[in-house]
C-alpha cells in the first residue's frame, strides 16, 4: 500500500499561481535590463540580398542591432541543424540567405525600452529577391517544384515505409472494402504564456538564459551550438512555464537571448536582455501541428475480421524539420489503429513547403494517424451491420499481439479492458435516457473511437533520465533535496516528482526540497515530452533514493546519490520493411462522445466525453484527472473550432480573434475521466504516461457522432458551422 503514491496531495505551485507570486519568464525584471525586438521575414520565400541598420542604430536608446554576420555558427534544430538563428547575407551558412517561411528571424535590436527597440526594428531596411512559393505539399513533390534547400535536391525530408505481409492477396480475400481520404488541419498551441525570457551573464560568466521551455539541457546544447561556445560556459533556467504542449520543444527566443547578452558582452556592455513577444508574434514564430493528407483503404471478412490495410500519409512540414522524423513515425505507426492486422502496407513522406512550419504537438502524430483509423474502422462498421465497438472486440491487440511494423507489443497491453469500461459507462448513460431534444434542427448521435500512445522517445532516439537525491541529518534523516531537470509547464510533474521521493524514502513530503530546472544544478531529464516525463523521472527517483539510502546505511552524511535511468532500448524502422522495436511502453485510451447538431446553423455542440485511460497507476488523480479534461478541451478546439487559415504562405488568422479557440461556453458539458491502474511492468509504482492519450481519439469519436446524428461523415476538419452546412447539402461553393 503505498503512502503518498495515488493521493490527490496539493500542487507545490498551487498557491503561487493562483495568488499571482508564482514569476513566468515575462514577470522576472533584472537590473538595468534592455528590451529586445526581433524582424521576422514577414514573407515566405526570399532572398536576403541586402540588410541596412544604420538608421536603426543611430536611434537614441539603441544599443545593438545583430544580424547573421554576428553568429558564430548559423545554424540549429532539434533533428537536423537546417535552420538558420538569423537569415540573411555574411553568414557562415551559406543556406542562412534565403528565407523559408514569413516566421524567419532576420534582426535583433536591442534598445533601452521595448517601445525604442520597435521603433529601430521598423527602421531595418532589408532588400528580397522573392522565390517561386510552393504551399500544396503534393506540389511540392513534383520534379519541377520550387526547391526550398536547394542543396538537398529534393523537397522530402524523409520516407517510412512498412511492409507486412501480403495486401494485394488479402484484399483479394475481403468481402468488405473500404476507402477514404482524409484531410487533419494545422492547429496552433495557444499556450497561456507567449514566448518570453531574459538572457544574461551569471556571476560564473556564463551565458545564461531565463526562459520557458520542455528541456533545459537541449536548449542549453542548441546555444552552445549556435554560439560555438563550450557547454559549460551556458546556462538555462525554467521559472513558471504557461503552457507548453510541444510548442517549447523548438527553440524560439533562447539562442537569441543568448546571442544578444554575449555580443553586448564582448562590446563592453554587460546588461541583461528581456524580451516578451505579443500574441501575434507568437502565432507567426513558432511551429504548429502537422497538417496531414492520408488515403487509405482497409479490408474485413463479412464477420469482421481485418485482413488488410494500406496506406499513405503525406506530412506538411513547412520550410524546416523541427520535429518532423518523429511525428511521422508515430503517425506511421498509429494510422493502422491499435488493431492486428496482418496485412500492412504504409508509405509515409514528410515535405518541405513555405507554409508555417510544423513540429512537435500533443499526440506527436498519433492524432493524425488515429483519425484515418478510427474513421475506416467507424465507416467498416457501418457496412458490415456491426455495431462499432463490438468490431473493436474482434479486432483489438492484446497481450503478445504483433503491431504492423512485425514485433510484439510491450507487455502490459490493456487495450480490450479500457475499451470495455469506456463502452459500459456509455451504455449506461443510453439507457438511461427518457428523452431526445425537442427541437427539430437538432439531432444527437454517439461516436466511439480508441487507440493507443507511446510513453517515452520512439525509434532509436537516445532516451535517458537523471535524478540525484541528497539525504540530510545526523542520527536520522531529517531532510531530502532532489534535484531535477524535468520541466513543471502545467502538468504537475515538479508535484509528482516530490510524492516519487517521498514514498521512496517514506519521509513527508515538507520535508523534501525540490531544486529544478536548471542545467548549472541538475542533470539531464530529457523532454517533457511524449507522455514520457512521470514515467521517466519516476524510476530516476526511485533509483537515486535507493543509492541514497544504501549510503545512508554506511554512514555516508549526506549521503548524496545520482542515478541514471535507461528503459529498453528502441530501434528504428527499417528502411524497407518497417520493422522495428518502436517503443518500450505504451498508455491506452477510448472515448466515447455524444454530440448534438443544429442542421441550421450547422452548430456542433459536444453533451458528453467519456475518456477512459489506463495510467498504470495515477501518482496524483487530481492532476490526472485535470490532464484529461484539459487534453479533451483542447481537442475539441482540434475538431471543432481552430480553422487556421493561410494563403500564399502568409497566415491570416494570426491573432485570437481571428484563430478561436475553445472558451468556458465551448467546451463539452460533461466532460468523464474514467482512470484506469492497469500497472506497466516496468513503470514507477507502475505508472505510464497520461498527457497526450486523451487527445488522440476525440476528433474521430465527434466525426462519427456527427454522423451518427445526421446520416454524413465529414473527413477533414474542424467541423465549423460552415463545413457542416455544406455537408448537410444546405451550402453551396
Amino acid at each position: 500500500m503505498t503512502q503518498f503514491i495515488g493521493k490527490s496531495v496539493t500542487r507545490l505551485d498551487a498557491a503561487g499561481k493562483v495568488t499571482g507570486q508564482a514569476l513566468y519568464p515575462g514577470d522576472i525584471n533584472l537590473p538595468e535590463q534592455a528590451f529586445m525586438k526581433i524582424l521576422f521575414a514577414g514573407r515566405p520565400h526570399a532572398i536576403v540580398k541586402k540588410i541596412e541598420t544604420a538608421k536603426a542604430e543611430a536611434l537614441p536608446g539603441v544599443l545593438a542591432v545583430f544580424t547573421a554576420k554576428d553568429i558564430p555558427n548559423n545554424e540549429y534544430g532539434l533533428i537536423s541543424s537546417d535552420q538558420p538563428v538569423l537569415c540573411g547575407p555574411g553568414s557562415n551558412k551559406p543556406y542562412a540567405e534565403r528565407v523559408r517561411w514569413i516566421g524567419d528571424q532576420v534582426a535583433l535590436v536591442v534598445a533601452e525600452t521595448e517601445k525604442i527597440a520597435a521603433q529601430a526594428r521598423d527602421l531595418i531596411e532589408v532588400e528580397y529577391e522573392d522565390l517561386p512559393v510552393v504551399t500544396d505539399m503534393l506540389a511540392a513533390l513534383e520534379p519541377d517544384a520550387p526547391l526550398l534547400h536547394p542543396e538537398k535536391g529534393s523537397n522530402v525530408i524523409l520516407r517510412y515505409r512498412i511492409r507486412n505481409g501480403d495486401v494485394e492477396a488479402a484484399f483479394k480475400q475481403a468481402d468488405v472494402i473500404v476507402e477514404g481520404v482524409y484531410d487533419t488541419p494545422m492547429q496552433e498551441h495557444a499556450y497561456l504564456q507567449p514566448e518570453a525570457g531574459l538572457g544574461y551573464i551569471d556571476e560564473a560568466g556564463r551565458v545564461t538564459v531565463i526562459v520557458g521551455g520542455q528541456w533545459t539541457h537541449e536548449d542549453q546544447e542548441q546555444i552552445a551550438h549556435a554560439l560555438h561556445l563550450p557547454l559549460e560556459q551556458v546556462r538555462v533556467i525554467y521559472p513558471a512555464i504557461g503552457g507548453a504542449f510541444g510548442g517549447r520543444e523548438d527553440m524560439s527566443v533562447q539562442i537569441v537571448l543568448a546571442l544578444a547578452a554575449w555580443r553586448l558582452q564582448q562590446r563592453g556592455i554587460q546588461r541583461p536582455v528581456k524580451i516578451i513577444w505579443s500574441r501575434e508574434e507568437s502565432m507567426i514564430g513558432h511551429h504548429k501541428r502537422h497538417p496531414y493528407h492520408i488515403k487509405t483503404r482497409w479490408g474485413a471478412t463479412k464477420e469482421g475480421k481485418l485482413l488488410a490495410a494500406e496506406v499513405e500519409l503525406y506530412a506538411d512540414a513547412g520550410g524546416y524539420i523541427y520535429t518532423s522524423t518523429k511525428v511521422q513515425g508515430n503517425a506511421t505507426l498509429m494510422c493502422t489503429g491499435p488493431y492486428e492486422i496482418p496485412n500492412v502496407k504504409v508509405d509515409s513522406v514528410s515535405v518541405y513547403t513555405n507554409n508555417m512550419v510544423t513540429g512537435a504537438f500533443r499526440g506527436f502524430g498519433g492524432p493524425q494517424g488515429l483519425f484515418a483509423a478510427e474513421q475506416q474502422m467507424n465507416k467498416l462498421a457501418e457496412q458490415l451491420g456491426l455495431d462499432p465497438v463490438e468490431l473493436r472486440r474482434r479486432n483489438l491487440i492484446k497481450e503478445g499481439s504483433l503491431l504492423s511494423v512485425g514485433t510484439p507489443l510491450p507487455k502490459g497491453v490493456s487495450m480490450g479492458l479500457v475499451v470495455e469500461k469506456c463502452a459500459e459507462r456509455m451504455d449506461e448513460i443510453q439507457q438511461s435516457r427518457r428523452s431526445q431534444p425537442t427541437a427539430q434542427a437538432i439531432q444527437r448521435g454517439w461516436g466511439f473511437a480508441c487507440g493507443f500512445k507511446n510513453v517515452g522517445f520512439s525509434f532509436g532516439a537516445p532516451e535517458q533520465c537523471s535524478a540525484t537525491i541528497e539525504l540530510h541529518g545526523k542520527t536520522e534523516i531529517e531532510r531530502a533535496v532532489l534535484h531535477h531537470a524535468g520541466a513543471e509547464v502545467g502538468q504537475g510533474s515538479h508535484t509528482a516528482f516530490v510524492q516519487f521521493a517521498a514514498e521512496a524514502l517514506n519521509m513527508p513530503l515538507e520535508t523534501i526540497t525540490l531544486v529544478a530546472s536548471d542545467t548549472a544544478v541538475t542533470a539531464s531529464s530529457g523532454s517533457v515530452s511524449a507522455s514520457r516525463m512521470t514515467f521517466m523521472a519516476g524510476n530516476s527517483i526511485k533509483g537515486a533514493c535507493a543509492q541514497a539510502l544504501e549510503q545512508w546505511a554506511q554512514g555516508e552524511r549526506p549521503a548524496i546519490a545520482t542515478f541514471l535511468y535507461r528503459p529498453p532500448a528502441t530501434t528504428p524502422l527499417d528502411p524497407e520493411t518497417g520493422k522495428c522495436d518502436p517503443n518500450f511502453s505504451y498508455g491506452y485510451v477510448a472515448q466515447a462522445v455524444e454530440a448534438e447538431v443544429d442542421t441550421e446553423t450547422g452548430f456542433v455542440r459536444l453533451i458528453n466525453v467519456l475518456c477512459a485511460d489506463d495510467v498504470g497507476k495515477a501518482v496524483n488523480p487530481q492532476q490526472v484527472q485535470g490532464q484529461i479534461e484539459g487534453a479533451v478541451v483542447q481537442a475539441a478546439g482540434y475538431t471543432l473550432l481552430e480553422n487556421m487559415i493561410q494563403r500564399d504562405g502568409r497566415l491570416l488568422t494570426d491573432k485570437l480573434s481571428t484563430y478561436l479557440i475553445p472558451t468556458i461556453l465551448d467546451i463539452p458539458e460533461n466532460v468523464e475521466s474514467i482512470i484506469l491502474e492497469y500497472a506497466d511492468p516496468i513503470g514507477p509504482y507502475g505508472a505510464r504516461g497520461v498527457g497526450e492519450m486523451p487527445f488522440l481519439p476525440l476528433a474521430p469519436a465527434v466525426t462519427a457522432a456527427v454522423h451518427a446524428a445526421t446520416g454524413v461523415w465529414f473527413d477533414e476538419f474542424p467541423l465549423t458551422p460552415e463545413r457542416v452546412l455544406r455537408g448537410l447539402g444546405k451550402l453551396k461553393d
